[in-house]
């Protein structure tokens, strides 16, 4: 276990750690006489009148110090709370959860400095930005291993007929009244959905991610799993994001990461089958 101990406290404290121009006030968000931000207050919206996601967030688990993270945190198991029933993994599915639980994860590409994966991106413990325009909406990731990006098109556009396999996915924008549906396609085959489980997903994998803006400083984030190649049936899970008021993210990288790995010894992992065709 000391490997993923290690992992997660180098996580927890890069959340603890991000952000800069601390302090600096957050423009446009009410507040009180005392200069506080209503957290309460009502939902801000578009010219439009869209509702307005733009902000710094992180999910509801992560920047706790009350033992949430990571005991409670969708990173390491993105189905917490839901029943066994719910999230039926295929064989091809259950054979390669069980081998990297039986590895202690150590195969797990985020802690080799690559990217984490959609949705288990939302749930790292670091915070990410919205940016909404009409036309396209960029989510900007702080993470403990690279800085990186999503980019929703909401211009009309459909999914590519060719699609190059990608971590984070393609991924098209629309609105349901208030909420705004982000479906993705295109990623790579035998990602990880999550860490301490590892559950993985396959190159059919198909997300739902649906954010409503419940307030000034809340909003409700709900995402849908689709992939019959490693589960039975789609499955949902419901997380609460949280505002990061006045503040913003601040550039990461795995700089200094090779000297790390030259204190592991880690033996070669048997090769995972790809998912069935």
């Amino acid at each position: 276990m000391a490997r993923l101990a290690i992992f997660a406290i180098a996580v927890f404290l890069a959340a603890a750690a991000q952000a800069q121009w601390l302090n600096y006030p957050t423009p446009g968000l009410p507040r009180t006489p005392d200069g506080k931000v209503r957290l309460d207050a009502p939902a801000p919206r578009t010219p439009d009148g869209k509702p307005d996601l733009s902000g710094v967030w992180a999910s509801d688990c992560a920047l706790q110090d009350d033992g949430c993270f990571p005991r409670g945190s969708r990173f390491f198991d993105l189905a917490r709370g839901l029943n066994a029933d719910d999230v039926q993994m295929t064989p091809w599915a259950a054979a390669i959860s069980k081998q990297r639980e039986a590895r202690n994860h150590v195969d797990d590409p985020y802690g080799y400095c690559l990217p984490p994966g959609t949705p288990r991106i939302d749930f790292t413990g670091a915070p990410f930005k919205i940016l909404q325009t009409p036309q396209v909406t960029a989510i900007l990731y702080e993470t403990v291993a690279n800085s990186t990006f999503r980019q929703v098109f909401t211009d009309g556009r459909a999914f590519p007929p060719q699609m190059e396999p990608t971590w984070l996915g393609y991924s098209i924008g629309r609105w349901d009244g208030d909420v705004f549906v982000v479906e993705s396609r295109g990623f790579r085959d035998g990602g990880w959905l999550d860490t301490l489980r590892g559950r993985p997903h396959s190159d059919a994998l198909h997300t739902f991610e649906r954010f409503r803006r419940i307030d000034v400083g809340h909003m409700e984030l709900a995402v849908t799993i689709d992939d019959p190649k490693a589960f039975v049936k789609p499955w949902t899970l419901t997380a609460t994001l949280l505002l990061q008021a006045d503040t913003d993210l601040i550039e990461s990288s795995c700089e200094g990461h090779g000297k790390t790995m030259e204190k592991r010894h880690i033996d070669a992992p048997p090769p995972e089958p790809p998912s069935p065709r």
